[in-house]
């Protein structure tokens, strides 16, 4: 699927499978040849990508249907939200025979939690796709060259797994590193280096390409403004950017590796470890003084790349103090490492579901149930990897109290025997609770954060990708065996079913986003959009007579969903999956 296409496209009529099929493996062989050190394949490979038919269609459908931004519009103030849109866009990028000239971004403010604004960079749409092709041409190279222990922004890899290599780390009485360098970099995205970026790149096909996002300019309130430094932090590619300048931070801050038969085993003793999530990272020493002088050389090598250390989020603590991470609070209490949810993390959602509620006040329960379900279900999901059974009770209990003062202010003259008649009792049948919140007339009901259970999460192994395909055996089963979302019980039991996969799609149900979220507020966005993009589909229709037991439904991807009956007038209705 190379070259440019004289037929009309039919985004319905598309294969996805074998789409997804030609960018994997071609993403594997560009990965495979940095490994073997073959640079000129490795070009050529890269440029097979950028001219990919599938990388196209892949681009298109991952910026314009799974992004969190898709209805985000850059200043042309173009968006692509319907098939004949989608497929008019990757007709006119894969015909694209002129130079392309990137355009200027579009500068939006969105809330820290901090109360500051953090600026975003929102390309247009067709500087999005072009960015996402460039990105599978240019990712799988490096990540053949990342550090293990790099864990932000990159496929397969997430905050959990940062998490958990902070507690291999630091926990028992063994550890030795119980000194830490918390380090958080000042305005990483704004302030790179492009000259040092671009010559890290080195002669990568898409180089052009780079060089002008990083220059196209920020148009804020009708303004333009140039960009001489950094990356625009809403663009698909930076941060791919942002790691590809923090690439070798390890080996700057004196970290050294034992090795066994010619493979890194571990780090060697007397170095420091260094755990980085993006650029927030923390740095695990044997005494202040190393880290102090680890602090020191890693300021001297940031500087050529125009980073240097927020010093008022950097501190040097011994484990004992504890600090915050992600959104986690990692703290050694005598021999033991006890990681938990943040105060300010559970502060900030308290305070989000308080604000909700009041904003709930005269609407009904169905409403209530849909506000808040996606929250508490996020956030659980978020934090089950840790020490949490408390907090998920604590929680509870402040939701307990302002669902039944949204039923008490709902009905302020009815009775209390009667509002809890209405809306609380045994709803959920496989919990001995009468307490569980929710429509006694359908049945519907707000879950509760104790209802996720801890599940310690596995630490990818070493430098492990996605792309190395001598580990497709590897990721295969770490798909399969990993903790799905919370969902419901129905969902639950057809995706175990299926083996996580969708059968009109083959491929994984959870998936396409381009990585794993890094915040509370960020899980429960995405868990919410997961939800909306997983729906149940009838084997035998409804209108022919099938019915909604589990036997007759397969959970499906939406756009596979809506792709498959869209061809319901041209095919026989009875379905076989």
């Amino acid at each position: 699927m190379n070259g440019p296409q004289d037929a009309p496209l039919d985004w319905h009529s598309i294969d996805w499978a074998e789409a997804e099929g030609n960018v994997r493996r071609l993403r594997q062989r560009i990965f495979k040849a940095t490994q073997e050190g073959d640079l000129k394949k490795v070009r050529n490979l890269q440029k097979l990508m950028l001219r990919s038919r599938s990388n196209t269609l892949i681009s298109v459908k991952r910026v314009t249907q799974q992004s969190q931004g898709r209805k985000t519009a850059g200043i042309d103030r173009e968006r692509a939200l319907t098939p004949t849109a989608r497929a008019r866009l990757a007709v006119e990028i894969d015909r694209q025979t002129q130079p392309w000239r990137a355009k200027p971004v579009k500068r939006v403010y969105i809330p820290k939690s901090n109360g500051k604004q953090r600026p975003l960079g929102i390309p247009v749409i067709r500087d999005r796709v072009i960015q996402a092709r460039v990105k599978n041409a240019l990712e799988p190279e490096w990540e053949a060259r990342f550090e293990s222990r790099s864990y932000g922004f990159r496929p397969g890899r997430g905050c959990h797994d940062a998490i958990q290599a902070i507690f291999s780390t630091a926990k028992g009485k063994a550890a030795k590193r119980q000194w830490v360098l918390d380090a958080d970099l000042a305005a990483a995205f704004d302030r790179i280096d492009h000259d040092h970026l671009l010559n890290a790149i080195g002669e990568f096909p898409g180089r052009e390409l780079v060089h002008q996002w990083l220059k196209a300019g920020v148009i804020d309130g009708g303004r333009f403004t140039r960009t001489d430094e950094g990356t625009p932090q809403g663009g698909v590619i930076s941060p791919l950017l942002l790691n590809v300048a923090l690439h070798g931070m390890e080996e700057a801050a004196g970290v050294r590796f034992a090795t066994r038969k010619g493979k890194v085993m571990w780090a060697a003793r007397g170095t420091p470890i260094l755990v980085r999530y993006a650029d927030d990272f923390a740095m695990f020493c044997t005494s202040r003084q190393e880290a102090e002088t680890v602090k020191a050389r890693l300021a001297e090598w940031l500087e050529p790349r125009g980073l240097r250390f927020n010093e008022e989020k950097t501190r040097i603590l011994h484990l004992s103090e504890g600090f915050d991470f992600l959104g986690f609070t990692i703290r050694r209490h005598g021999d033991a490492l006890i990681i938990t949810p943040s105060k300010d993390a559970v502060a900030r959602v308290r305070k989000r579901l308080r604000d909700e509620m009041q904003a709930l006040l005269g609407l009904n329960v169905t409403d209530v149930l849909r506000r808040l379900s996606p929250i508490v279900r996020g956030w659980s999901a978020y934090y089950r990897t840790v020490v949490s059974s408390k907090t998920f009770s604590a929680l509870d209990s402040y939701v307990w109290k302002l669902t039944y003062k949204w039923a008490k202010r709902s009905h302020p003259k009815k009775s209390r025997y009667w509002i809890v008649q209405k809306y609380f009792g045994r709803l959920n049948r496989s919990r001995n609770n009468n307490w569980v919140f929710g429509d006694r007339a359908s049945g519907a009901h707000l879950p509760k954060f104790s209802w996720t259970s801890i599940r310690r999460h596995q630490l990818v192994k070493g430098k492990s990708s996605p792309d190395d395909p001598a580990l497709c055996d590897y990721w295969s089963r770490r798909r399969k065996t990993r903790t799905p979302p919370p969902m419901d019980k129905t969902s639950l039991v057809l995706a175990v079913r299926q083996k996580g996969s969708c059968p009109l799609c083959g491929q994984d149900l959870i998936a396409g986003a381009e990585y794993e979220p890094d915040s509370p507020r960020e899980w429960i966005e995405w868990f919410d959009a997961m939800r909306k993009r997983l729906h149940k589909h009838h084997f035998t229709y409804r209108r022919n007579g099938g019915s909604d037991e589990s036997k007759n439904l397969r959970l499906v991807h939406s756009e596979c969903h809506r792709q498959h009956h869209a061809g319901d007038g041209r095919r026989d209705r009875k379905q076989t999956l």
